[in-house]
């Protein structure tokens, strides 16, 4: 039977998208559940979770911590995230003397294996421009007001190299295992648009 599901709720591209689908998989050149568990890796396994795990287990292990800025692809994989993107991934220290920002000027290089899909204002032009020209401003539109004599570095992502931003560990965690450090992690605060003193809650 013809399937006559109301598709108007989509956007212009989302139906697209499905056309390009069901005429792929009509010439037998994708599969369809096999797209369904990729979305679902990206959007409900991977996700910024895995990336909050990395950085939680370098705050509680100095080892570790150290292993990860000396080589972030080869402390990752050990976690079990390996990228499948075929890029390195560079770790970035963030300290009360140096706030760092990460971008991708050319279009949206990103580290999938650790944070998942970028948030649609990662992708957007404004984001990608202004980033480099003017990361204080970009951060205060984040409700991030970085003192003067704090250092912004800004990490321009290509293909060969994603960056991962290992945000400070927050006052007063002291006494936290390493599941509830993971829980205080954020994806905007490991691009570099959010300090975790300050977070956000609408992520």
């Amino acid at each position: 039977m013809t399937d006559h599901a109301d598709h108007s709720h989509l956007s212009d591209t989302e139906l697209r998208v499905r056309a390009l689908e069901s005429l792929l998989a009509d010439k037998g050149l994708v599969d369809p559940a096999a797209l369904d568990a990729i979305v679902d890796t990206y959007e409900n396994k991977v996700g910024p979770r895995n990336g909050a795990r990395v950085v939680a287990r370098a705050w509680i292990d100095p080892e570790f911590k150290q292993w990860l800025l000396r080589d972030g692809t080869a402390a990752i994989d050990s976690l079990g995230y390996t990228s499948t993107q075929g890029a390195d991934i560079v770790v970035l220290e963030n300290t009360p003397a140096v706030h760092n920002l990460t971008v991708c000027t050319l279009c949206s290089c990103y580290p999938w294996a650790v944070l998942g899909l970028p948030p649609a204002w990662y992708k957007s032009f404004p984001y990608r421009s202004r980033a480099v020209r003017d990361p204080r401003g970009v951060l205060r539109e984040f409700g991030q007001d970085i003192g003067d004599d704090v250092e912004v570095r800004v990490w321009d992502s290509t293909a060969e190299v994603r960056y991962l931003v290992l945000p400070e560990r927050p006052p007063g965690t002291a006494g936290l295992a390493e599941d509830e450090l993971a829980e205080l992690v954020t994806r905007n605060s490991m691009i570099g648009t959010d300090r975790l003193s300050e977070v956000k809650k609408n992520q």
